[in-house]
């Protein structure tokens, strides 16, 4: 393998990134839906989904690159895992909202 990597390092960097871009493209559906009906539950619903899955699949994706190439020191994973988990319930917590939310 190239770099010394495995075929299970690529497929996890595969999927990582993959998850990012359909997250994202899913959060880009439903803004779409709240353009369209100007509802503000779609809008929380677009803005859940896409801290939940564009920003922190991306913040996770790219921090482990940037980890496990060595160009930020490993002092800083707890802290990109902390920002991860908040982004992640910020995400669900918007979510949550646009579905209790009264029209």
């Amino acid at each position: 393998m190239a770099l010394g990597y495995s075929v299970l390092d690529w497929a996890n960097v595969a999927f990582a990134f993959g998850s990012t871009v359909l997250g994202t493209y899913i959060a880009y559906q439903a803004y779409r839906g709240f353009r369209r009906n100007q509802s503000r539950s779609m809008q929380y619903l677009s803005i859940g989904l896409l801290l939940l899955t564009g920003v922190a699949f991306g913040t996770a994706f790219v921090g482990s690159v940037l980890l496990r190439q060595g160009i930020i020191p490993v002092r800083y994973q707890q802290p990109l895992t902390l920002l991860t988990r908040v982004v992640q319930f910020l995400g669900v917590a918007f979510i949550a909202y646009s579905l209790h939310r009264r029209p």
